[in-house]
């Protein structure tokens, strides 16, 4: 087996055997390799043959380049720089005075040279990654906002259901944001945390105080829709007649206030139910009514086709006379239900009444001796004036005066036409 030898060049002896091109052994079995035109002693090999010795350290230098072109192609491959830039400096070190034999010389060029690209990327790669961390501060300071947002509103106006997801919503992409994005510096992550968890205990806390309140608002609403439900279902003994009470204890329904859909809707169910049967006997006794009232219905009718005659009769005096017997009739027959027939009723007896009080007002406009007094000294100046304008007609054709023709026969038509309106 080899022994290590120190990295202090050893004075080189003589070769056992035949000079390779970057390795030769000696007659004790020491290697050496060629560096530039000077030979450095890496090792012995005194238990086998000079062949054996070169082979043996040979291999130490393919582990060497293997190192090296594996580390070629990651970087060729998208490998991250500072990674590869850290195991290149290993192996740097292992290729400085190392024990093997080949061109060490040109696996330290490549080294070198792939060194300083990895330098220049992992200045690209810090950078990006600098970039990368500012725009993932900034989105979890944009998430951080939000839910301190939501946290600065009051509860009162809060749609809690519709927060609570939104809520939810924040804390997912906070999760993926951890999971998917870069790493954040310890205090910065520290800080944004902890803004965004006190805003969600925040919103929280302000959910279950208003909860907490709204339950103590719906066992008071509970309380009070619960008495009003005893209180209507004590009036079916009542019938009819509670209804009005009934009215009275919905107006309090209404500014009760809420006790949850479910409840609400129970006790709407049960405080209906009492109002439905005061009503349900109301409509029996209509029922009653309005079957009473059918042949009574049947007897107005008839007496409007009597009534109808009224309009044929020319005499007013019969004609009054014969209404209000009908009329008087009408009256006997009592009351009709439902009610909406009976005012149906008496709107067309209503319409008969009022033409005849019409014809009646026309015949005492008439007939009215102080007015017929006044319409005959009306008709006398009329008549005179009309005598006076047609002296001064005739004057004026005489004379042959146009205008004084034409002014005395306007006069004239228009005292003709006040004499025919008045009946003369």
């Amino acid at each position: 087996m080899p022994r290590p030898v120190p990295k202090a060049p050893a004075k080189p002896a003589a070769p056992a055997a035949p000079a390779e091109p970057w390795g030769r052994v000696d007659e004790a079995g020491v290697v050496s390799v060629r560096e530039g035109s000077e030979w450095r002693v890496v090792g012995e090999y005194p238990d086998g043959t000079p062949d054996e010795a070169l082979a043996y350290f040979v291999r130490k230098f393919d582990e060497l380049e293997f190192k090296v072109r594996i580390l070629e192609q990651r970087r060729g491959s998208g490998a991250s720089a500072a990674d590869l830039a850290q195991q290149a400096a290993h192996v740097s070190k292992e290729l400085d005075g190392a024990a093997a034999v080949g061109d060490l010389a040109g696996l330290v060029a490549r080294i070198a040279a792939l060194t300083e690209t990895l330098s220049a990327a992992t200045e690209e790669e810090q950078r990006a990654q600098r970039e990368a961390v500012d725009a993932a501060i900034a989105e979890r300071t944009v998430l951080v906002e939000k839910a301190e947002a939501l946290a600065a509103r009051d509860p009162k106006t809060v749609q809690w259901k519709v927060a609570s997801a939104e809520l939810s919503a924040l804390f997912d992409e906070w999760q993926a944001h951890q999971q998917t994005g870069p790493r954040l510096p310890k205090n910065t992550a520290n800080d944004l945390w902890k803004r965004f968890r006190n805003a969600r205990s925040t919103v929280e806390r302000h959910r279950r105080e208003f909860f907490a309140q709204l339950d103590e608002t719906h066992k008071g609403a509970r309380q009070t829709k619960t008495k009003l439900v005893e209180r209507a279902e004590a009036l079916a003994s009542r019938g009819e007649e509670g209804i009005a009470a009934y009215r009275s204890l919905l107006d309090e329904w209404k500014t009760s206030g809420r006790a949850g859909r479910k409840v609400d809707d129970a006790l709407w169910a049960r405080f209906k139910a009492a109002g439905d049967a005061l009503y349900a006997a109301r409509a029996e006794r209509d029922a009653a009514e309005q079957a009473e009232s059918l042949p009574l219905i049947e007897a107005r009718k008839a007496l409007l086709v009597e009534a109808a005659a009224v309009a044929d009769e020319a005499d007013l005096r019969k004609a009054r006379q014969l209404l209000t017997g009908i009329q008087r009739r009408w009256d006997e027959v009592g009351r009709i239900f439902p009610r909406d027939k009976e005012r149906q009723l008496d709107d067309e007896m209503r319409k008969i009444e009022q033409a005849l009080r019409s014809r009646e007002d026309v015949d005492w406009k008439k007939n009215n001796p102080e007015t017929q007094a006044r319409a005959d000294g009306m008709s006398r100046q009329l008549l005179d004036a009309i005598e006076k304008l047609e002296s001064e007609l005739a004057a004026a054709e005489k004379a042959g005066d146009a205008k004084a023709v034409k002014d005395a026969k306007e006069a004239l038509d228009a005292r003709r036409a006040w004499l025919k309106a008045l009946g003369a």
